[in-house]
């Protein structure tokens, strides 16, 4: 390597670190505002090192000496980092869904705290949830094809070319469909038991008017909800999974 080759090596390395460095902002487990952002910038740094001869070849020659083009390129890299990084968030949210419709379904929809994955607002149910669903990602080694979704990245949307914004937006709303789909289904047993309960509830009103059955209702719907939580837990983590590893499998497939 010469000092002539080093400007035309250091665009290559900023532009792969600008699709990087996006993804991983927004990479579920890495990208969680508890992580330190020193420690997502260092590894946003190395992973662009590691990928920089991999990926070097795809860039046009001569970016260096054409500011125009490298600005150009430079925001097509940072929009495909976003999208990368908001597809695998949106896989994720399936889960905050999921939390949401339970917490309803047991009276416990006003419990707000914060939640450690997002850090803003969530019910309680939900942030438990995301929280499980980050650490089950790494426990079941699901980080290696997010991470693998970022090599593949530079294949599927090659360097130089235009954004598919029409590709993006449909990819947006199938995963947004698929997220409230999966969310509802991971929360289907907690539907069922609020309709049964509360439609027995409306039956022993009109049988006892006298009696005050929210009293009753509120404690007894949150007891029953939380045995019923701990019982179908294990089974709706395995259902969430599956889809977790299929959303990502998809990602690294293209």
């Amino acid at each position: 390597m010469t000092i002539r080759l080093l400007p035309e090596v250091a665009v290559v390395y900023m532009l792969a670190f600008a699709r990087i460095g996006a993804i991983l902002m927004l990479l579920p487990g890495i990208g969680e505002t508890a992580v330190a952002s020193r420690i997502r910038l260092s590894m946003a740094l190395l992973l662009a090192l590691l990928l920089h001869p991999l990926v070097a070849g795809l860039y046009p020659k001569g970016l260096a000496v054409k500011p125009a083009a490298l600005g150009v390129m430079l925001a097509g890299e940072i929009a495909i980092g976003l999208f990368i990084g908001m597809a695998s968030r949106l896989v994720l949210a399936a889960a905050q869904v999921a939390g949401t419709t339970i917490a309803n379904q047991l009276g416990l929809g006003f419990a707000m705290t914060v939640d450690p994955t997002q850090g803003q607002q969530g019910v309680i149910f939900g942030n438990f949830l995301s929280l499980m669903a980050v650490t089950l990602i790494f426990a079941t080694d699901l980080h290696i094809p997010a991470i693998s979704a970022v090599s593949s990245s530079f294949t599927l949307f090659p360097p130089g070319q235009w954004v598919p914004v029409g590709d993006f937006a449909e990819v947006t709303v199938w995963l947004v469909g698929e997220s409230f789909r999966v969310g509802l289904q991971v929360s289907a047993p907690f539907l069922a038991f609020g309709l049964i309960f509360n439609l027995g509830l409306g039956m022993l009103q009109k049988m006892m008017p006298q009696f005050q059955i929210f009293f009753v209702a509120m404690p007894l719907s949150i007891w029953v909800g939380m045995v019923l939580f701990g019982l179908v837990l294990s089974t709706m983590m395995l259902w969430y999974m599956d889809h977790v590893r299929d959303a990502f499998g998809r990602l690294v497939a293209g």
